[in-house]
């Protein structure tokens, strides 16, 4: 398939209902963070974007929402895909956008290079989504929080050795910071800011 093919199809056949569902799953997994989150949507992201990511980034971007891609992503037909079927434009820096997404093996540093909103308007933050090879098979993680009854295990492998570190740095400067969504394949997990990470002895 042609590299302009690649862009122009893999999209929502449906893109009202295909966009509800993926938005229901979506905010379902905010609400609840840590649960698995999946959908059955016949879209195909051009490689290396999982389905997963690809769906949440058809639903919730458009021409206001600009987004950073890191590595593989950058330098392949995602872009002009994504751009193609939802106006949205690729951000210069990490700071410029509304939509992170990083690929797996990503090296994360801080979360505070990426957008953190205010105090006043906290919704001004970006959303990183972080492509892993796996959402079940990883270290044990602990999640607790708003959304959460007690607590919650998650397993995500691939994460860097210091993202509960990071994470403990966004989540002190709530109600700023970034919201997190991990992504595998048609699976996703996410995570809020609100949300407590501890690892799992």
């Amino acid at each position: 398939m042609s590299a302009k093919a690649n862009i122009v199809t893999g999209g929502f056949s449906d893109p009202v209902f295909d966009s509800q569902h993926i938005f229901k799953a979506a905010m379902d997994g905010m609400a609840r963070p840590g649960k698995l989150q999946s959908f059955d949507l016949p879209i195909q992201p051009p490689s290396p974007l999982g389905k997963a990511a690809g769906g949440i980034l058809l639903t919730l971007c458009d021409y206001e929402t600009p987004v950073w891609m890191n590595g593989a992503f950058s330098k392949s037909v995602v872009p002009s895909w994504l751009s193609f079927h939802t106006g949205a434009q690729m951000a210069p820096t990490k700071a410029d956008a509304r939509f992170a997404v990083l690929d797996a093996g990503s090296t994360l540093s801080s979360f505070d290079l990426f957008a953190q909103g205010s105090q006043e308007y906290p919704d001004r933050s970006a959303t990183v989504i972080i492509e892993v090879p796996d959402l079940t098979g990883g270290p044990a993680l602990r999640l607790s929080g708003p959304g959460i009854r007690e607590s919650e295990i998650i397993r995500p492998s691939g994460l860097p050795d210091i993202f509960v570190r990071l994470w403990s740095e966004n989540r002190a400067v709530f109600p700023r910071g970034v919201d997190v969504i991990l992504t595998c394949g048609s699976q996703f997990i996410c995570l809020p800011r609100s949300t407590r990470i501890k690892t799992e002895a």
